[in-house]
């Protein structure tokens, strides 16, 4: 949801993108261990997944970033003065145990000087900005309980529960284990890799929305069209023969709270406004609509969320090699 997707994300998309996480991460703990083992290790460490994040320069800045802040963020907790963190930033000989540790790997498989140079490089983080732009795209309509809600999501991550994270990964199995700081890495990772996948979902799901006066629509994908239309009737007719529908209620029928409210906004039904006086003094309706609220997230989830449809278009995408190349790569 802090990501960018509904606020009722579907179930089925939660499910795949955590199968998908979860096979990236054990992948890439089985090509650490494979590193650490050529180098002489008893334990994955920090230097393993920067030697197999190294050639990916915009993903090795963030991490770099990324450790460096937690640094900051344990000399905070310990009660260190503002003033000798900004000092420790400069200092080549400070006492940042992540920084220091990445300094000096990088500095040892560094031929050309591109990888010492990312410690200097203050650019901006573009994937940072577009998903802090979408978020406030996002909370711009919402209530102080919507936004709560919202904040609590952001502040969710994989390393709050270590235990229950390094248990998924199996990692007691492992005959190589990750030590702390490699786990931080992979918790991170794991992260971005959800955060990447909804980016990604997000522009399959724009591109295939179809939209009026486009001359290239009729290239979408027949599948989805039909899928789509077919979704759209039943809808449709639901609302005209069904009075259990959320959007089939009349307008004084008490309203339910204001973030239930704001997931009709994205999609209403043909049909729905005109049949709002039917059954206008049903008790039996305003029964069975209690007794299915979560019809509402339904319809929010067909209309609003990422569908696995989405995901997997992404994945499949993500992996295409493009151009007139790409048989020869």
């Amino acid at each position: 949801f802090s990501l960018g997707d509904a606020r009722r994300p579907l179930h089925e998309s939660a499910i795949l993108v955590e199968d998908i996480v979860h096979t990236q991460l054990i992948n890439l703990l089985q090509q650490a261990a494979e590193v650490s083992q050529l180098r002489g290790a008893r334990v994955i460490s920090a230097e393993d997944l920067l030697f197999l994040m190294r050639k990916d320069k915009k993903k090795l800045r963030r991490l770099l970033k990324y450790m460096f802040f937690r640094d900051y963020k344990s000399k905070i907790v310990k009660g260190i003065e503002e003033d000798d963190l900004l000092e420790d930033k400069f200092n080549s000989n400070n006492t940042n145990k992540r920084q220091k540790l990445a300094q000096d790997f990088l500095n040892s498989i560094d031929q050309t000087g591109e990888l010492l140079a990312m410690f200097e490089d203050d650019e901006i983080d573009d994937v940072k900005q577009e998903r802090m732009e979408r978020a406030e795209r996002q909370t711009r309509m919402m209530d102080s309980v919507q936004y709560a809600e919202f904040c609590e999501s952001r502040q969710l991550s994989f390393s709050k529960k270590a235990s229950k994270f390094r248990d998924w990964l199996d990692c007691s199995s492992m005959e190589i284990k990750p030590n702390a700081v490699a786990m931080e890495i992979l918790a991170y990772l794991a992260y971005e890799t959800v955060a990447q996948l909804v980016d990604l979902a997000l522009l399959v799901k724009q591109d295939m929305a179809p939209k009026a006066g486009d001359p290239f629509s009729h290239a979408i994908s027949a599948t989805f069209i039909q899928y789509h239309n077919s979704t759209e009737v039943r809808q449709s007719t639901g609302v005209k023969t069904s009075l259990d529908s959320p959007e089939n209620t009349p307008p004084p029928t008490p309203t339910p709270p204001a973030s239930a409210g704001q997931q009709h906004l994205g999609k209403t039904p043909s049909g729905a406004l005109g049949n709002g006086g039917i059954g206008q003094d049903s008790t039996k309706s305003k029964q069975r609509k209690r007794k299915k609220s979560t019809a509402a997230c339904g319809i929010e989830a067909q209309s609003d969320a990422i569908q696995p449809s989405h995901i997997r278009e992404a994945i499949r995408r993500y992996g295409h090699k493009i151009g007139p190349l790409s048989p020869f790569t």
